[in-house]
């Protein structure tokens, strides 16, 4: 999978086309000139979604009814095929060589991993970011594990409608408990299916952990089930099926579901010690980036080809040793974009990379800078 060439009109503040090299490719320009623009127009492209805002109707430059991204992939020697993204308004038509296309046949096409500031949140903030961090990944070897995570989300919320009321109208327990039962059991069902393809997600990635990539501290990762020490987890059902049992007083009490996978955590240490609350801004940052890579090896296993790499502004974000050290290793593995404002990233990395210059969302010829 390669993608040969990208093309925006009126995507923020982008009009022309760029030529993608199968190597590193270094977008390069002042900030505010669309650097990170192109970057998102991969990214939509290649997800038919932004990493930057949920409306993608913000992106059409203002002004514009209309926004539009097409690309080139190279599936194989015999294969390729033409992507487009058009934006108009709220709607959004995605089609492959010209022909309408489903989100699900959309995104098989391109797949794009990016690392940028905002991900940092898998290593630093909430539980949720990391559980999405994993659940991301599996999407990404198992699309149809998308349909269990929507199912569990409505469940989830169905649930927590059903204990407000009961809560407000002041139910009695049995009762709750009743009406309770159809929406647990789909939660059991759900929530087994989603720890166990998350436990064997860690696994994949535990397989291909770069442990030491950056530092001499070793990176480790581990799924904390927030069923931990209340039972058998190696028959999660069961378990899960007591604990609501035992909980059900609670969860009517607060009014939310306060059992299932939705409470799990993904745990992340630097040699034993908590990343999240020990760990330096720059083990943070390394961590993150080998959590990434791990993500393209697991994918390279499934699939037999690497996804895409975009890195945002990664000058801001590791110093050039690190950013070395992670060139190097990519090397002949991804088809990587970078985006930079520096001119002394461009003189030290650029001696076997494409480098893309933007000025005011437009790409230029001549030497870097001009």
């Amino acid at each position: 999978m390669l993608l040969e060439s990208v093309e925006a009109e009126n995507f923020r503040n982008l009009n022309g086309k760029i030529s993608c090299d199968k190597g590193l490719n270094i977008i390069f320009g002042a900030n505010g000139h669309g650097k990170t623009n192109w970057l998102e127009a991969i990214f939509t492209l290649a997800t038919s979604k932004s990493f930057r805002t949920a409306k993608l109707i913000e992106a059409i430059r203002f002004d514009e009814k209309m926004a539009i991204i097409r690309g080139k992939v190279r599936q194989s020697e015999e294969i390729t095929r033409g992507l487009q993204v058009i934006l108009e308004g709220n709607t959004k038509t995605l089609t492959v060589n010209n022909k309408k296309e489903t989100a699900a046949n959309f995104i098989s096409q391109l797949h794009a991993i990016l690392f940028n500031s905002d991900q940092l949140e898998i290593v630093r903030g909430t539980p949720s970011a990391r559980r999405r961090f994993l659940d991301d990944g599996i999407v990404s070897i198992f699309p149809a594990f998308t349909q269990t995570l929507s199912d569990y989300k409505r469940v989830i919320k169905q649930k927590n409608s059903l204990l407000q009321t009961a809560r407000d109208q002041e139910y009695s327990l049995e009762r709750t408990r009743d009406l309770l039962v159809p929406w647990n059991e789909q939660l059991i069902a759900l929530a087994a299916n989603i720890h166990k393809a998350r436990l064997r997600y860690i696994e994949r990635l535990n397989g291909v952990l770069e442990k030491r990539l950056f530092e001499n501290e070793e990176v480790s990762i581990r799924y904390a089930s927030s069923l931990e020490g209340k039972g058998d987890l190696s028959d999660y059902a069961a378990l899960l099926a007591e604990r609501l049992k035992l909980r059900l007083q609670a969860e009517l009490f607060s009014g939310y579901s306060l059992i299932g996978t939705h409470r799990d955590d993904l745990e992340i240490t630097f040699d034993g010690r908590d990343l999240r609350k020990f760990g330096s801004s720059g083990q943070q940052r390394s961590a993150l980036l080998i959590l990434e890579i791990a993500n393209l090896s697991v994918f390279y296993e499934q699939h037999d080809e690497y996804p895409l790499f975009l890195l945002d502004d990664v000058d801001a974000e590791l110093d050039y040793k690190r950013i070395g050290k992670l060139l190097d290793f990519l090397e002949n593995k991804t088809q990587t974009f970078v985006t930079t404002s520096k001119e002394s990233f461009v003189e030290r990395f650029s001696k076997n990379a494409n480098v893309i210059t933007v000025e005011n969302g437009k790409i230029q010829t001549g030497a870097v800078g001009t």
